[in-house]
């Protein structure tokens, strides 16, 4: 398999801390090879890679660190996920689309709906439980969005790339 850049979203300490805690406890652990995060999108084509640090090191020059809304717990089928709300979460991720637009694979180009996966591959009824859980004690909260983490994926294994993180002034 060739490998592909993988771009997800870098939160802040705090909240990073509790996905990454959630995720240990409630993903089946011989499954669980990457830590929580967010996926802008799933395999941009590793031969783009330079063009691809360089786009995203220009639109984080730009972009001041941001707050997402942390929603609710949600199904996805046989895991449960975060539910991440931010407009401008949105407005990046479109532009980064537009700009490999010819490169992104089927499951980059359908709708956008930003979520934090913390168990997947479970029994239906324990993806349920989970839901029912965190949606009695996790109430919504604001995270930080810091930046862009790039990954390299081969055979099911992610390496880091480059972190870039968001510098552009607030307001």
């Amino acid at each position: 398999m060739h490998s592909a850049i993988i771009l997800t979203l870098q939160f802040d300490e705090a909240s990073d801390a509790l996905f990454q805690d959630l995720r240990r406890r409630h993903y089946p652990p011989g499954r669980n090879r990457v830590g929580a995060h967010l996926t802008l999108f799933h395999a941009l084509p590793s031969v783009k890679e330079n063009a691809i640090i360089r786009e995203a090191a220009r639109l984080a020059k730009s972009t001041p660190p941001f707050p997402v809304r942390v929603e609710g717990p949600m199904r996805l089928g046989r895991g449960v996920a975060l539910r991440i709300e931010g407009g401008r979460l949105a407005d990046l991720r479109q532009a980064l689309a537009a700009k490999f637009s010819d490169h992104l694979t089927g499951q980059d180009r359908e709708e956008f709906r930003p979520h934090v996966t913390i168990q997947n591959k479970v029994a239906p009824h324990v993806a349920a439980a989970l839901q029912d859980h965190l949606a009695q004690t996790l109430p919504p909260f604001l995270a930080m969005a810091e930046g862009f983490q790039l990954w390299r994926c081969g055979d099911g294994k992610w390496t880091p790339l480059a972190a870039v993180p968001f510098q552009g002034l607030p307001g």
